[in-house]
C-alpha cells in the first residue's frame, strides 16, 4: 500500500513554503502518485487547492503535468472542477497539456462544463486551440513534448482489454441463451384485457 508523502500533505494544505522546503531538501519525487488516492501527485493536490505558485514551484522542480489519476485526471482536470482559473492560467503559461481526455472521454473544459465554471470553460476553449497548435509546431520542429503518461496508458489499455472481455462474454451468452434477456411476458396485463367487457356495439351483437 502507498503511503502519503509529506510533499503531498504540504501541496493538499497548500502550504506554499512548506512545499518549497521538501523541494530544495530533495527528500521525495515530485512525481511520486499516491495509490491511496486514486495515484494523485502532489500536483494534482496543488491544482486542486487553487495554489498556482506551488503548481508553479512543482513544476519548477520537475512535476509533470500530463501525469494522471487512474481514471484518467490532468492537474488541468482538478483544476476545472474546482474552478480555479489561476491554476488554469498557470498550467496554460507553462505549456502543460490541458486538453488531455480521460478515461471516460472528459477534456478539462467538459469538466468546467459540469461544474458550471463558465470563466474557466471561456479561458479552455482558448488554451486548447493554442495547445493544439503549439503541439503541432513542436512536432514540426522536432521537439517532443512530454504529454505521455505510460504507466497510466499501459492500465488504459489493461482496462479497455477487460471491458471489451466483457462485452463479448455478455454477447456471446446472449447469442446463446437469448431468453435469458427478453423479459416473459405480463401473463397478468393478457388476463386483465381478456376480462375487460366488451363494449355495447360489440354487445349488440352477441346472439
Amino acid at each position: 500500500m502507498a503511503e502519503i508523502t509529506e510533499l503531498h500533505q504540504a501541496a493538499a494544505l497548500g502550504d506554499y513554503d512548506l512545499v518549497s522546503q521538501i523541494l530544495k531538501k530533495g527528500l521525495f519525487d515530485p512525481n511520486y502518485k499516491d495509490g491511496d488516492w486514486s495515484d494523485r501527485t502532489a500536483l494534482h493536490w496543488a491544482a486542486a487547492k487553487g495554489q498556482a505558485d506551488t503548481v508553479k514551484l512543482l513544476i519548477e522542480y520537475g512535476a509533470r503535468p500530463c501525469l494522471r489519476t487512474d481514471s484518467g485526471w490532468t492537474a488541468a482536470h482538478f483544476a476545472a472542477e474546482s474552478g480555479k482559473l489561476s491554476v488554469l492560467r498557470a498550467l496554460h503559461s507553462l505549456h502543460a497539456p490541458i486538453d488531455l481526455s480521460d478515461l471516460h472521454g472528459d477534456t478539462p473544459r467538459r469538466i468546467a462544463e459540469i461544474y458550471g465554471h463558465k470563466d474557466c470553460v471561456k479561458l479552455l476553449e482558448v488554451a486548447e486551440a493554442e495547445c493544439a497548435a503549439y503541439r503541432q509546431t513542436a512536432e514540426a520542429e522536432g521537439n517532443p513534448l512530454d504529454e505521455l503518461d505510460e504507466e497510466w496508458e499501459a492500465k488504459k489499455k489493461e482496462i479497455q482489454e477487460i471491458q471489451s472481455k466483457r462485452r463479448n462474454k455478455s454477447v456471446k451468452s446472449r447469442d446463446q441463451d437469448p431468453q435469458l434477456f427478453h423479459k416473459p411476458p405480463r401473463t397478468d396485463i393478457i388476463q386483465r384485457k381478456a376480462a375487460v367487457p366488451k363494449s355495447a356495439t360489440e354487445r349488440k351483437g352477441i346472439k
